[in-house]
């Protein structure tokens, strides 16, 4: 049987004031009519059977995604407390691999924009084919469309079969590093994975000391014992920089990790001035623009590079080269106006 899990965890700040806890990120039209949400879940059919398809999310988070997606009830995992992926995952596989034995998972991110969605499909039931048929962990590598530094980039190694083995894995380069890593035929380490849940579970034993010493309390059942005794860390960093046994599939699809506002501007199409416009904004003499309102009329005048957003009463303005650094404003606002 094969298995997806869906992660749709985090606060979604990197979209405030739009994102809120009532209307998260994972919900938002942001790339099109439907949310990255329902989109991940879209694509998944006729390659996943709905029914088997996990949700993984924090408690004010579940509600809202589980009515709008159709999760079954028993397929919404809520975590007792965020502590990054590597717990995650190796619950919700435990989950999967508990109801089947036998199960093949593919994890994947509820923030996603892949508008080519059979080029997904085949990618990624070739990663779930190299997992079943391999003792190994499988992770797509998306060919890269740009020197990108806030993504995760691997090197391929030695073929074996249709796919290679990872010879090496670089968080987050320096452009000059990006573009090197690109000409030496480096991919983006995308995210979507695919495991057995028993390999997944080995992996963890030998790798990952992090949570592996909690694993006998998802066997009992005491899923917030498991997550009190694991430290926050990664799938990447705590599990497949450490094992020798991850290959990597090439992913020819076009893919984006929709993460702050400047990520629009890839996603959405432009006007003749490079602007992107959402709602009721019109824009005079702008230039490469992202403007976004829910109501309120919004002008752009005279204006280059920015985000402007107006939702939930509050108006951001900043630099689009500042997009990724929202969630250190954020921060330093008074609590009445952070909080919508």
């Amino acid at each position: 049987m094969r298995w997806a899990v869906i992660l749709a965890g985090g606060s979604g700040t990197r979209f405030w004031p739009l994102s809120t806890p009532r209307v998260p990120k994972q919900l938002l039209p942001l790339c099109g009519a439907e949310s990255t949400a329902e989109a991940a879940v879209s694509r998944l059919t006729g390659l996943v059977d709905r029914s088997r398809i996990l949700l993984v999310t924090g408690r004010h988070l579940a509600g809202p995604l589980a009515a709008r997606l159709g999760i079954e009830t028993d397929n919404v995992l809520v975590e007792p407390v965020a502590k990054s992926t590597a717990p995650a995952l190796a619950w919700a596989t435990h989950v999967a691999t508990r109801r089947d034995p036998k199960a093949a998972v593919l994890s994947l991110h509820a923030d996603w924009y892949v508008p080519d969605v059979a080029a997904f499909q085949r990618v990624a039931a070739a990663a779930l084919e190299v997992a079943e048929r391999e003792p190994c962990l499988v992770t797509v590598g998306v060919v890269p469309t740009r020197p990108e530094t806030g993504y995760g980039y691997l090197v391929p190694g030695e073929p074996t079969g249709s796919a290679f083995r990872v010879a090496r894995f670089k968080e987050k380069p320096t452009p000059t590093a990006a573009e090197e890593l690109i000409a030496g035929g480096a991919l983006w380490n995308s995210g979507l994975f695919a495991w057995r849940g028993s390999v997944l579970r080995t992996q963890l034993e030998r790798h990952t000391p992090e949570i592996s010493r909690g694993l006998g309390e998802l066997d009992h059942g005491n899923v917030a014992g498991f997550f009190d005794g694991a430290q926050e860390i990664s799938i990447d960093v705590g599990l497949l920089e450490r094992s020798p046994d991850v290959l990597t599939v090439r992913g020819d699809f076009a893919w984006d990790d929709v993460g702050t506002w400047e990520a629009l501007a890839r996603v959405r199409p432009p006007d003749s001035s490079g602007n992107v416009l959402v709602g009721p904004v019109s824009a005079v003499s702008t230039t490469d623009s992202i403007g976004w309102s829910e109501g309120t009329p919004l002008v752009l005048a005279g204006m280059n590079g920015i985000v402007a957003v107006a939702a939930n009463g509050r108006l951001l303005v900043m630099p689009r080269s500042k997009a990724a650094e929202l969630k250190q404003v954020l921060d330093a606002l008074p609590r009445p106006v952070r909080e919508v």
